[in-house]
Order: structure tokens, then C-alpha cells, then sequence
């Protein structure tokens, strides 16, 4: 699992703008001293502006903390962006999955700001598109007829432990961290979300069942692309039926 802290190279370092240096000044206090460490006296002195400056440009703290938390989601975003994908969907959402934990664990502070607070109705677009990136992923993961459940739940699911593992995580000292429980972690979910490669095969007690739920959510999450050949009303009767037979609300 690649630690390296690449998310704090300072792509604003050529930029003069106020702005730019006061998220600058944010970004490093968070890294050295954890959330407390960021206070408008030593952010303003970091960035070598005056303290109304930080709220005529962010509102407040809590604004220029969650653009903080907006450049970090964005720098995370670049980095899967850049990742090459494989032929097999399940491989590349385990490479994913390592690759979220390895950026919690190289950005502590940093992860804790983005995932530690959540509000209804108020997360930053750049963690609307990380979601949107692994729902796409496990979307293909459904195509592939090797997902149990409908994206959205499996989706859900892998946010909820990923985000937990890491936070378990860097809670406890790095020489006492025990990284087996997110490579544990990571193959219980697998199992529960997806299937082996051939989920056409086999004869034991349920198989049919199993089989019939892969087929449905695989055609569940390519129905957009038949859309033409069914009315908006015929479409959501279709997704009525595909969802009880994947047993999903």
C-alpha cells in the first residue's frame, strides 16, 4: 500500500493571491498541528495577510476549512483520475479501496476534516464526484455480472467501511497500527458485495436465486442505456421488478 504524501505538494506555490495563500497557510497548519492547530492569528500570519481577510475571502473558519477540504478531495480526485483501469472491475475496486486508505493514512488531519464531519446536503462537489467515480466503478462491476447487490447499496457499503477503517486506523500510533484489519476488511466486503467470475455456474442450495440477482443487477445498471426502448413509466416498472429480484427496496 503506497503511504507517499503526494496531496501536500503545493501546486499553489506560484500563485500570489490572497486567497491561494491563505489556503496555502490552512492546508500545512492542518498537516503539522491537526484541525486545532488552524486558527485565523496563525493562519493569518502564515499566509501574511490580515485576519479580515480570511472572512472577506472564505466567510468564515468553518468556510475556509471546508476549502481545504475541498482542495484535499480534488487532489484525491487527480490522483484515482490517473490511475490505468484493467479488465477485471473487481481487481481495480481492490486497488481502489487500498488506494483510499493509503491517502487517509499518508493525510491524517487531512481526512479527518473531510470525512469526520459530515452535514446533510452540505458535502463539497469534489466528494460528490469521488462518490460518483466509485458508484461508476462498481457499476461496471455490475455489467460484469459479478455484483450482488444494486450499485447504490454496494456503493454505501464500501464508503461506510473504507471510511471507517481509516479512521480507526489513524487513531492509534503508526508503530502500533495494525494494517490487516483494512486488507480484512477489504475481502469481507468483497465477498458480500460481489461474486466469484462465473456467476452462471454452480448447483448449491440458493444458486438460482444468486444467479438471477446477478443478472438483475447487472441489467438494472445498464437500463439507462436502453432507454429508448421503454417509456419512463415502463422503466421504472422494469427497475420495480429487477429490485425484487436483487431484494432491494
Amino acid at each position: 500500500m503506497d503511504t507517499t504524501d503526494s496531496t501536500l505538494d503545493d501546486p499553489l506555490a506560484a500563485s500570489p493571491s490572497p486567497r491561494d495563500r491563505i489556503l496555502r497557510a490552512a492546508a500545512r497548519l492542518l498537516a503539522e498541528g491537526g484541525r486545532e492547530a488552524v486558527s485565523t492569528r496563525a493562519v493569518s500570519a502564515a499566509a501574511g495577510v490580515q485576519p479580515p481577510t480570511i472572512y472577506r475571502q472564505f466567510g468564515d473558519m468553518r468556510g475556509l476549512l471546508d476549502a481545504v477540504a475541498e482542495q484535499g478531495f480534488t487532489r484525491y480526485l487527480l490522483a484515482k483520475a490517473a490511475r490505468d483501469r484493467t479488465e477485471d472491475p473487481v481487481a481495480d475496486l481492490r486497488a481502489g479501496w487500498d488506494a483510499h486508505i493509503g491517502f487517509g493514512l499518508a493525510n491524517p488531519a487531512l481526512y479527518a476534516l473531510m470525512y469526520s464531519d459530515p452535514r446533510p446536503g452540505a458535502r463539497p462537489p469534489a466528494a460528490i464526484e469521488a462518490h460518483k467515480l466509485l458508484e461508476g466503478l462498481l457499476r461496471r462491476v455490475a455489467e460484469a455480472g459479478r455484483l450482488r447487490v444494486g450499485v447504490g447499496r454496494a456503493t454505501r457499503l464500501i464508503q461506510a467501511a473504507g471510511v471507517g477503517v481509516v479512521l480507526t486506523l489513524i487513531a492509534v500510533e503508526g508503530a502500533n497500527r495494525d494494517l490487516a484489519v483494512s486488507t480484512l476488511t477489504r475481502e469481507a466486503i468483497l465477498a458480500a458485495v460481489t461474486t466469484d467470475p462465473t456467476p452462471l455456474g454452480g448447483a448449491t442450495a440458493g444458486a438460482g436465486s444468486r444467479r438471477a440477482a446477478a443478472h438483475a443487477v447487472a441489467l438494472k445498471a445498464m437500463l439507462s442505456e436502453a432507454s429508448a426502448a421503454f417509456t419512463p413509466a415502463e422503466r421504472g416498472l422494469l427497475a420495480e421488478w429487477l429490485g425484487r429480484l436483487i431484494r432491494e427496496p
